[in-house]
């Protein structure tokens, strides 16, 4: 046997430039893009709402001579938001860190755990809160749409079926949709629907994009929910699903919160909370004495707020 062998002059080590960690990519995350974020001090409060109704009729008349011109006015009302705080710990315990090798950096890496942790769970609630059935009544008939044909089907029209609730809602509200929310799996179909593709003209250099969408259907954005998460409990096998799927939901969201601003959601963000950030989320790292452990722990605290149902139509299984 050639002498010395591999064994004698390398011993198996971690590489100190390179590890591999599954992290998901922040900007799959949608929960802070569709709606304004309205930070605020106060961890409950209320807002004053101007009833719909009221402003979309005239009691304007004619004035004669001499006449009192018409009177008339509108109410106020007011709603509430209460933002509840999610949080989670990572500890780190003392005799770990003289163990660690490079390039493993206790901290840093507890810290985008937690911290990616903190913004799955806001994806998840808005999922839950604003991307599901029986909530918006901005369609023509008030309900959810599922089209006639599937999107993934011969034949199919979503462009169509998009363009004619997009109308219900201008006539219901006097608001176009701008937003476009859909699930990925949705998408990857929409990009190969023929209703979709014959509306545009491809140069050689041109792909697919959201952009054209949007141009078609004079959205200002169309933007695709891509989270995925692992639906097992801890230490079981791996279950892997999208967190949104077979969905599509059309919205108007205000540019920017303001007053007499109206919006199918607004996120209320508690920044008032011990120097949290714009978004109500901080990042703490503090000493648990009495089980030797450094912690890293992060906390978000928000609530997403359906502020006008009329302003949004949720499209439910429209792929098979």
């Amino acid at each position: 046997m050639p002498q010395p062998s591999k064994s004698d002059i390398h011993v198996n080590r971690p590489l100190t430039n390179i590890s591999i960690a599954h992290t998901q990519d922040s900007s799959q995350y949608i929960a802070s893009k569709v709606f304004p974020t309205i930070p605020v001090e106060k961890s409950s409060d209320k807002y004053f709402v101007y009833p719909k109704d009221q402003w979309f009729r005239t009691d304007a008349k004619k004035r004669g001579y001499s006449q009192e011109s018409a009177g008339s006015g509108f109410g106020i009302d007011a709603d509430n938001y209460s933002c509840e705080v999610q949080a989670l710990h990572k500890d780190i315990d003392d005799k770990l860190r003289p163990d660690a090798d490079a390039p493993i950096k206790l901290d840093s890496d507890a810290t985008l755990f937690v911290t990616d942790q903190m913004l799955l769970r806001r994806e998840k609630d808005w999922a839950n809160r604003y991307f599901v059935p029986n909530l918006w009544t901005g369609s023509l008939a008030g309900l959810d749409v599922t089209p006639s044909i599937l999107w993934d089907a011969s034949g199919a029209i979503p462009i169509k079926n998009l363009r004619a609730q997009r109308g219900a809602m201008k006539k219901k509200t006097g608001r176009s949709p701008n937003t476009l929310v859909l699930a990925e799996d949705v998408w990857d179909v929409l990009q190969d629907s023929a209703d979709f593709l014959s509306r545009i003209k491809l140069a050689s250099d041109q792909v697919v994009t959201t952009a054209l969408l949007a141009k078609v259907l004079e959205l200002d954005r169309v933007l695709i929910a891509g989270a995925v998460e692992n639906t097992a409990n801890e230490g079981a096998t791996a279950t892997m699903d999208w967190v949104y799927s077979k969905a599509a939901a059309l919205y108007y969201a205000a540019p920017n919160p303001s007053i007499m601003q109206p919006s199918a959601g607004y996120t209320f963000a508690w920044k008032g909370y011990l120097g949290a950030s714009k978004d109500g989320m901080r990042i703490k790292k503090f000493r648990m004495e009495p089980i030797a452990s450094d912690r890293i722990e992060g906390e978000i605290a928000y609530d997403q707020k359906v502020v006008a149902a009329d302003l949004g139509v949720f499209f439910k299984d429209v792929i098979s």
